[in-house]
């Protein structure tokens, strides 16, 4: 009787199902986790599609009045703010005449709160970019000097507008793709990494060490 093997006999099909690292975590959490898990990780990870979807769009109507239909940005907030006014105008008008509730001005104020989160999250950057720079960890540190020399490059080909977009849009997609395709992305990087090795080794084999080198100079003891 002929006997068959399965596809997890397969090493390659093994790897593949359970993968041993992930390519963003090494402790196997969560993406909502490695985004922080807050409102901010909902918003990425597309928990609260309607709000996502309506911050999309926001950007989306702003990147086009300032690139595709190339509106000024103080043309843009004085016509926003003639528009509100006008707006309040006829609101407060027309609460006398009918039986409106008149505005409260209370609705529009941003509140200590909101202030204080902001504060915190621009002190908690600060410090992040001091731990950098401070060379405690020179992997981290060297990595973010490549990161901003590389994106240096990239804004001389894009305007600032268009390349806050685009980043914006990465962020809004990019983590929920990887959530949702996470097996396939790690067992693709996995495979690049082994490609690459091999190809560093063959580059090691075949050119560095056939460099002649000298005979190494021991320094002698005082």
């Amino acid at each position: 009787m002929p006997i068959y093997s399965s596809d997890s006999d397969d090493p390659q099909y093994s790897s593949y199902s359970a993968p041993k690292r992930r390519f963003l975590a090494h402790d196997n959490r969560p993406m909502h986790a490695i985004l922080g898990g807050g409102k901010v990780a909902d918003i990425l990870l597309w928990r609260d599609k309607t709000l996502t979807a309506a911050i999309l769009i926001g950007f989306t109507v702003i990147w086009s009045l300032f690139e595709v239909m190339e509106y000024n940005f103080v043309t843009l907030l004085c016509h926003i703010s003639m528009t509100m006014m006008l707006i309040l105008f006829i609101w407060s008008m027309g609460a006398g005449l009918v039986d409106w509730n008149p505005p409260d001005f209370r609705a529009i104020m941003i509140s200590d709160s909101t202030f204080r989160w902001l504060c915190g999250k621009f002190n908690s950057m600060l410090v992040k970019f001091y731990e950098i720079s401070s060379g405690k960890d020179l992997r981290t540190f060297f990595l973010g000097i490549t990161f901003l020399w590389i994106l240096s490059i990239i804004g001389t080909y894009f305007s600032s507008l268009n390349l806050m977009y685009l980043g914006f849009v990465c962020l809004a997609t990019l983590p929920a793709l990887y959530e949702r395709y996470q097996n396939e992305v790690d067992y693709l990087v996995r495979q690049g990494n082994q490609d690459m090795k091999k190809l560093y080794n063959k580059f090691d084999t075949e050119v560095l060490n056939k460099i002649p080198r000298g005979p190494v100079k021991q320094k002698k003891g005082f």
